[in-house]
């Protein structure tokens, strides 16, 4: 019964410890997958869609039932790899070769689809020759990027190149199961001097820039003060003009001539004011501009500064001469304004004058032949009759000094008219004379019916008497 007893609990023992045994193997049969690694199951795992049988089953995170004999496992480690690629000599599309160095940070996909590929060639490897490979990948495609972009988009637009390395790299990553975790460009260099000279060239634009910015803001100011110092001076300057204007309202033509001189000087001040203003205003901007291109040539700051100097001062002499002109001429149309108004006026007061000589002689001469009953021929006769007397005395004035020492007159007698010599004589100093006729055909007048009548061509003259003088030849006086 004893022993009876003893075999039933031996039994129970022995198939609890089977249990037990069966459970145990079981358990160590489940591998838990850790968070920071892959666990890859491989052996007989199961088949594709097609039938073809799958390599491993790669699960992040859980646990798997890991059958004996027909299956295995490992663990893929996810710690990201710092990989340090200090690419050099590296040659890029405008054929200058520069030195990129950077750091690029890796790991183990945990996507499906990479971690199958990471599980088919990485599975057993350790991380240094992980990191070796992807090391090479990354160095050609680094090479790949920089052949295809200039180094003014590898220098300035720094988004633009990583992403293109980042597109690039992670694309030949995921072919062994790996992703791109970052990518660090240290910084990039070249041989040539080409990447410090485009850095010198950004330093230099910021800074002249800059300069610019505060020129104009300078310059802004001196206009801005050069404007209302001209406004000041334009108003002070028409106030005095207005003032000067007025007061000389009251006096004389000098007066007024005075205030319009004052005037043009008041204009040519404000005119010479705005000129200079606005030539300093010039200046100093041109001076700014100066300033700035002396950052890329000093030489051609100090030609350009002489140039501006040169160009202002002879531009202000200009202006100068040119008002002094302007005020000259002013002055000199003023002055032949006031001459030609005084001689307008003389010549207008003369011709008054004589307007009114004539006016009176008119009304004397009617009133002389409304005296002489409107007998117009009387009244001539009356006005040469007062006349007379002058008009004879022109006439002996004619050969008053004609003189006569002595005249010898040989008569030999009448010529075919049955003139003689000595009448001859007599009548061509008597014709000498001017008539008195001819007097009065000169000033457009008649000679009266009553001082005689003029002989026609076809009358024929009386032959004036004249002695004929004794045919005994004279003595002629000595």
């Amino acid at each position: 019964m004893f022993l009876a007893g003893f075999e039933a609990a031996g039994l129970i023992i022995a198939i609890i410890a089977i249990i037990v045994m069966v459970l145990v193997f079981i358990v160590s049969r489940i591998r838990k997958c850790p968070s920071d690694k892959i666990l890859v199951v491989y052996g007989k795992v199961g088949k594709n869609t097609d039938g073809s049988n799958v390599s491993a089953a790669c699960i992040h995170g859980g646990a798997k039932f890991v059958y004996p004999f027909i299956q295995a496992y490992q663990y893929m480690d996810l710690t990201p790899l710092s990989i340090s690629v200090d690419l050099t000599k590296a040659l890029s599309r405008q054929n200058i070769r520069i030195d990129v160095p950077s750091r690029f940070t890796v790991g183990i996909s945990t996507e499906p689809a990479i971690m199958m590929n990471a599980a088919e060639r990485l599975l057993g490897l350790h991380l240094d020759e992980i990191q070796e490979l992807a090391k090479d990948i990354i160095f050609g495609q680094l090479r790949l990027v920089i052949a295809t972009m200039d180094i003014e988009e590898i220098n300035t637009n720094r988004d633009k190149f990583l992403e293109a390395v980042s597109d690039n790299v992670e694309t030949e990553l995921k072919k062994i199961g790996l992703r791109l975790i970052n990518v660090n460009v240290t910084d990039i260099t070249d041989d040539s001097g080409y990447i410090d000279a485009l850095g010198k060239e950004a330093a230099a634009k910021a800074i002249n820039d800059a300069k610019k910015s505060v020129a104009e803001k300078n310059r802004d100011g001196s206009i801005g003060e050069a404007n209302a110092m001209r406004d000041q001076r334009v108003s002070v300057a028409t106030a005095n003009a207005t003032a000067i204007a007025g007061e000389n309202e009251s006096l004389a033509d000098i007066s007024k001539t005075d205030a319009g001189r004052r005037e043009i000087e008041a204009e040519s001040l404000r005119r010479a004011t705005a000129a200079e203003k606005t030539a300093a205003a010039k200046a100093l901007e041109e001076s700014y501009v100066a300033e700035q291109l002396a950052e890329l040539a000093r030489a051609a700051r100090e030609k350009a500064s002489l140039e501006a100097d040169v160009i202002v001062k002879s531009e202000i002499d200009k202006q100068k001469k040119v008002i002094e002109a302007e005020a000259v001429a002013e002055t000199f149309r003023r002055q032949a304004k006031g001459k030609a108004d005084g001689i307008y006026s003389k010549m207008e007061a003369e011709a008054r004058g004589t307007f009114e000589v004539l006016s009176k002689q008119a009304a004397g001469f009617k009133a002389l032949v409304d005296a002489a009953g409107n007998d117009s021929d009387s009244a001539v006769q009356y006005l040469i009759a007062q006349k007379l007397e002058t008009l004879v005395g022109i006439q002996v004035e004619a050969i008053k000094n004609i003189k006569f020492d002595n005249i010898t007159v040989w008569d030999g007698g009448s010529n075919a008219d049955g003139k003689t010599q000595t009448a001859n004589f007599a009548s061509g100093l008597m014709k000498s004379i001017p008539p008195m006729s001819d007097l009065f055909k000169m000033t457009g007048m008649e000679l009266p019916s009553f001082l005689g009548k003029e002989i026609k061509k076809e009358e024929k003259p009386v032959t004036p008497i004249v002695e004929k003088a004794p045919e005994k030849p004279a003595k002629k006086d000595k």
